[in-house]
């Protein structure tokens, strides 16, 4: 089995030069072309938190959402989505709540990869560091929590600098 993740903060859509181009986004991510995508910023951040790619223009593409949304609009959980190739399984999606001052969680789905169920988790940690060593705890206690025991994957904009 050979896979190929890519995490991209995406920013809301909004590029350099401050213009919001989904399509733009999407060309970021047919060239890099991974199996499966951890979006960060998926979503924007007020009013519905509709998502900042459209759900049609998803839907014309090789991937699919890996569905853990609350909102109607949204296509993840504190603009955090997950995005899987079509011919991958999705089994399961759950938005997770991470610990904050301000809102944050991540996006949980399991997926079956060549008959063999896999976990991937896709988070965007806390800017100021303050709270990134609790996220973390806590991913890892969902993982260690889980009823299954999978390979588990965990990537996002972590906001490490240093």
């Amino acid at each position: 089995m050979q896979l190929t993740f890519a995490s991209y903060n995406i920013h809301k859509g909004v590029g350099l030069d401050r213009k919001r181009d989904p399509e733009r986004i999407l060309s970021v991510l047919h060239e890099i072309d991974a199996d499966i995508v951890a979006l960060q910023e998926a979503d924007r951040r007020i009013g519905e938190r509709a998502s900042v790619l459209p759900r049609a223009e998803i839907d014309d593409t090789h991937w699919r959402v890996i569905e853990v949304a609350k909102r109607p609009r949204s296509i993840g959980w504190h603009g955090n989505a997950l995005l899987v190739r079509r011919d991958l399984e999705i089994l399961s999606g759950e938005a997770l709540d991470l610990p904050t001052l301000e809102p944050r969680g991540a996006a949980c789905g399991e997926i079956v990869v060549e008959g063999r169920p896999l976990r991937v988790i896709g988070t965007h940690l806390d800017l100021s560091g303050l709270r990134r060593r609790d996220q973390i705890r806590s991913l890892l206690a969902f993982v260690g929590a889980c009823n299954r025991d999978l390979p588990t994957v965990i990537m996002g904009d972590f906001n490490q600098w240093g």
